[in-house]
């Protein structure tokens, strides 16, 4: 995650006493955190000098604090949600807050006074290039991840075709309404000049999400409707709605400021914080707000300067990167899961860290009989998930006659500290709605991800080398196991060569003819007859835990040296090149900048990064750069869950655990099991 907070509020700061008449304060617990973090120690009583008293916006408890604040002669601090807060709003997913806007002049949403952000969009410089670049590349991952103050969206759900005019509802007894003087009249007045200015024109009225979920009215009833008028009541993307409008009008809602950002001049019949600036059409301009913003000026105030953020993972105050990143995390669960599941294929030790992972919309349901799992999710409305070596064409027919969705499933690339076949969870899981990577014979999600790399924008391009610089840094890699210290090693020419499972799925389906650990080994070194060879067996396989053992007397048949406890990412560092049949660990050199020379047909072959020999698909035409073949592979492809907070997270969020050592250790009953499959390491089908 990104570093320090850009608000004025910093950890570390002179606490300073902030005496409360909300309970909410008292019961909140991110509430009261992220006010101590910003140097803020709430109490009960009465305040004296150098005290403040904190008040919510202008709730109706804010009054209480008010007054307070004004017998005893000191300043209060309104405290408002943040731009992005959560994927719900607090009163229906009683979700806590990402980030809070901190104001000791006024509120955003009342211009009877200037708050603090108003005091920023009027005064501040905002010119310097580094926060305007920030604030577009921010923009733009907002819109493509899809965030919004509430994110709990279905991006899914289709929008009205094109060339409609938008009229944005709020809530009746909204504070914005309210301080910008706003009236249902005033709701009946802009759908009016709405049809007015846009003759013929289809008109959509926005429902507010608090409407639709039925916590709170909003202003407009069926009798408001007119010809060719219509309730927009699903809850689809803002931006999609936003690129087919025509027109936006809004008394004060936030979707004016996504308007602002998504390239509309809205016409505005409040007085929000984003209007006045040269962006919007006012209706009530306020005499005191001259200046005149680009839309990157507006954004860096409002959202990297302003708000104090958050961040859950570290409990600590951040940048705003860091909150949409993990609102990015949370919201692609929540939109992948919306439907729930049924798995089938999945072994009893792995049901708990799969219902972690997709079961925090509904709660995963498990059926290992096949034709009755699809059954059970055609009836429920949901998709079936299927551990990835355990689909059969059974499975898939009976999907395909239902019409339900099937998803393969399997681990991630950096999964976690210590084997899979040793029982311990996963950090990361893919879920694949295509094929899956290791399959070569069909296009897998990752395959697509790899193509689409190509365009991906450049802060894209440049989190994937940050993230690559980490994992260099950190020493890390798919299982990062306690290894021994590398030895003396021969000098000339390096080549790492890497050993299997040879009963693994990507070994089987992706090799040509090679596909031993002992034939590897033979083809290097007959076409590397000076090479230093240095052979690594696999961890599963040095374990005694999968097939695919070679006596050190056949492996030193070609090898110079086998190191079985060595560290693979210290070895990549000490090598020039690597030769592999599939192996995870070609990836891992490529993105550090190694020679990769491939026998079958892995994810990460067939892109113009690799020297290929075995048979690689013909429709991996794109060139991706490694920077883009990471970016698919470890932040676009799989899904990660945080074992500190048991939430989603982003890439960041799990090599920081990896690399501090924060990742649970497998307990004594699975070490138990593990000790078992090790005898059964010949029939692994029987417990993968």
């Amino acid at each position: 995650m990104a570093g320090s907070s850009d608000s004025s509020e910093a950890a570390g700061t002179t606490s300073r006493r902030l005496f409360v008449y909300n309970g909410g304060f008292l019961t909140q617990r991110r509430l009261r955190r992220i006010l101590t973090l910003s140097g803020y120690e709430i109490r009960l009583g009465r305040p004296g000098p150098g005290d403040m008293v904190g008040v919510w916006g202008h709730s109706p408890t804010a009054r209480r604090g008010e007054a307070v604040a004004r017998r005893a002669s000191v300043p209060l601090l309104r405290v408002e949600d943040a731009f992005l807060r959560s994927l719900r709003p607090g009163r229906a997913g009683g979700e806590p807050p990402l980030g809070l806007l901190l104001d000791r002049k006024g509120v955003h949403f009342d211009p009877s006074r200037p708050s603090d952000l108003e005091e920023l969009l009027a005064t501040h410089p905002l010119d310097d290039t580094a926060l305007l670049n920030r604030a577009r590349h921010a923009i733009a991952r907002i819109q493509a991840a899809g965030l919004s103050k509430y994110s709990g969206f279905d991006p899914a759900l289709p929008v009205p075709a094109p060339g409609y005019v938008l009229v944005i509802d709020q809530t009746a007894g909204d504070a914005s309404v309210a301080a910008s003087g706003a009236t249902a009249a005033t709701f009946r007045e802009m759908l009016a000049v709405a049809r007015i200015e846009n003759p013929g024109a289809r008109i959509l009225i926005k429902t507010h999400p608090e409407t639709l979920s039925g916590h709170r009215a909003g202003h407009f009833t069926p009798a408001d409707l007119r010809q060719g008028m219509e309730f927009l009541t699903d809850p689809v993307s803002p931006w999609a709605l936003l690129e087919g409008a025509v027109a936006v009008y809004t008394v004060s809602s936030q979707l004016g400021f996504e308007a602002i950002l998504a390239g509309h001049k809205p016409r505005v019949f409040g007085q929000p914080f984003y209007a006045g600036w040269g962006l919007t059409q006012d209706e009530n301009p306020l005499p005191r707000r001259s200046r005149r913003l680009t839309r990157a000026q507006l954004f860096a105030a409002a959202m990297i300067l302003a708000p104090t953020w958050y961040d859950p993972y570290d409990d600590r105050l951040c940048a705003l990167e860091d909150v949409i990143e993990t609102l990015a995390a949370r919201a692609r669960a929540a939109r992948e899961d919306r439907a729930g599941y049924v798995a089938h294929g999945m072994r009893l030790w792995k049901r708990g860290a799969l219902q972690g992972f997709f079961g925090g919309t509904r709660r995963v349901i498990f059926d290992e009989r096949p034709v009755r799992a699809v059954a059970r999710a055609a009836a429920k409305g949901r998709g079936v998930l299927v551990w990835a070596g355990r689909e059969t064409e059974p499975l898939r027919r009976a999907a395909q006659a239902a019409g339900v969705p099937l998803f393969r499933v399997e681990d991630g690339f950096l999964r976690s500290r210590g084997l899979g076949a040793e029982l311990v969870p996963p950090l990361s899981l893919v879920r694949d709605d295509l094929g899956i990577y290791y399959d070569p014979g069909r296009e897998s999600r990752l395959e697509r991800l790899i193509a689409e790399s190509c365009a991906l924008p450049p802060e894209e391009v440049e989190r994937a080398g940050h993230l690559i610089e980490r994992l260099a840094q950190a020493g890390l890699s798919k299982y990062n196991l306690a290894a021994s210290p590398l030895p003396d090693l021969p000098q000339g020419r390096r080549i790492l060569v890497p050993g299997q499972v040879e009963d693994d799925a990507s070994v089987r389906l992706g090799c040509g003819a090679e596909r031993t650990n002992l034939e590897l080994l033979a083809r290097a070194r007959a076409e590397n007859p000076g090479a230093v060879i240095l052979y690594k067996p696999h961890p599963d396989v040095e374990a005694g835990l999968r097939p695919g053992r070679l006596s050190r007397d056949q492996a030193l048949e070609h090898a110079d040296r086998v190191l079985e406890t060595a560290d693979p990412a210290a070895l990549i560092g000490a090598v020039d090149e690597v030769w592999t049949l599939t192996s995870l660990t070609g990836f891992e050199a490529l993105i550090r900048g190694r020679a990769v020379t491939c026998l079958g047909a892995p994810f990460y072959a067939g892109w113009g990064l690799t020297r290929d020999l075995g048979p690689v698909p013909a429709r991996r035409t794109a060139r991706p750069s490694v920077a883009g073949l990471a970016h698919a592979a470890l932040i676009g492809y799989p899904r990660y869950l945080d074992p500190v907070t048991g939430t989603p997270c982003p890439v960041e969020v799990i090599v920081q655990r990896l690399a501090t050592g924060e990742v649970p250790r497998h307990g004594p009953v699975n070490r138990g099991l593990s000790r078992l499959q090790g005898v059964f390491a010949g029939f692994a089908p029987l417990w993968r």
